[in-house]
């Protein structure tokens, strides 16, 4: 997800403590299984900020494991949440789950651009809209939010384990997505294993760094905006 980090006064304790308590909640429930059958449509999506006001969220639905596009939709609306540090997926989720509700085509797994269990509370954006929805989700990140690792070797395919620095919880895992590129950092949101979400988006890398659920959910959202624009 490509997130708006407007300066400004700290965030109202109030607002924080709310969001934690909702963000607990969700948690609780908060499933991590292997899918009950392969998949034969993946989805993809992504956001972004057109303005500080507003926010372009996109859905793509891929044959899977053809990576053929089915279908891509978008959702522009207002965004009603402030900025908080740690509580982004609270000013995503709404207009995402907008555009998802557009779709004719509904995956069986969603690979979201953002983090699953790799959040500090353990509730990123991909475990957040899986628990909302009710479907299968996991996360594939560009960067690091939370946890510790060792670089993974410069070749495409190698992994290495993301482990939680305090108590050596494995929260994801770091993937070279391609030969010399910075890696990814994939976990499982909801409904969803570690497994699962590794072996997924290594069937979905097509020669870029991105897997092509969230490599053309980025790309459409380029095309999009200068519809809204």
């Amino acid at each position: 997800m490509a997130y708006y980090r407007p300066p400004g006064p700290p965030p109202d304790p109030i607002l924080v403590s709310q969001l934690t308590a909702q963000q607990q909640e969700l948690r609780q429930r908060l499933r991590h299984e292997p899918l009950p059958q392969e998949p034969r449509l993946i989805g993809g999506c992504d956001s972004s900020f057109p303005t500080p006001d507003t926010i372009l969220s996109v859905f793509v639905v891929l044959e899977f494991p053809s990576l053929q596009l089915v279908e891509k939709v978008y959702n522009y609306g207002p965004v009603d949440m402030p900025y908080v540090p740690g509580f982004l997926s609270f000013r995503e989720a709404p207009n995402v789950i907008h555009a998802f509700a557009k779709l004719q085509h509904k995956p069986d797994v969603i690979m979201v651009d953002g983090h699953g269990i790799a959040h500090p509370r353990r509730m990123g954006i991909a475990a957040h809209l899986g628990v909302l929805l009710d479907m299968p989700t996991f996360g594939v990140a560009k960067q690091k939010l939370t946890g510790k690792f060792t670089e993974p070797a410069p070749e495409k395919g190698h992994i290495e384990p993301l482990t939680d620095a305090k108590t050596g919880e494995l929260i994801g895992q770091v993937i070279r997505s391609k030969d010399k590129v910075l890696p990814l950092f994939v976990s499982p949101g909801h409904r969803c294993d570690q497994a699962t979400a590794t072996r997924l988006t290594l069937a979905c890398l097509k020669g870029y760094k991105l897997p092509e659920p969230t490599r053309l959910a980025d790309h459409w959202a380029e095309e999009f905006k200068r519809e809204v624009r």
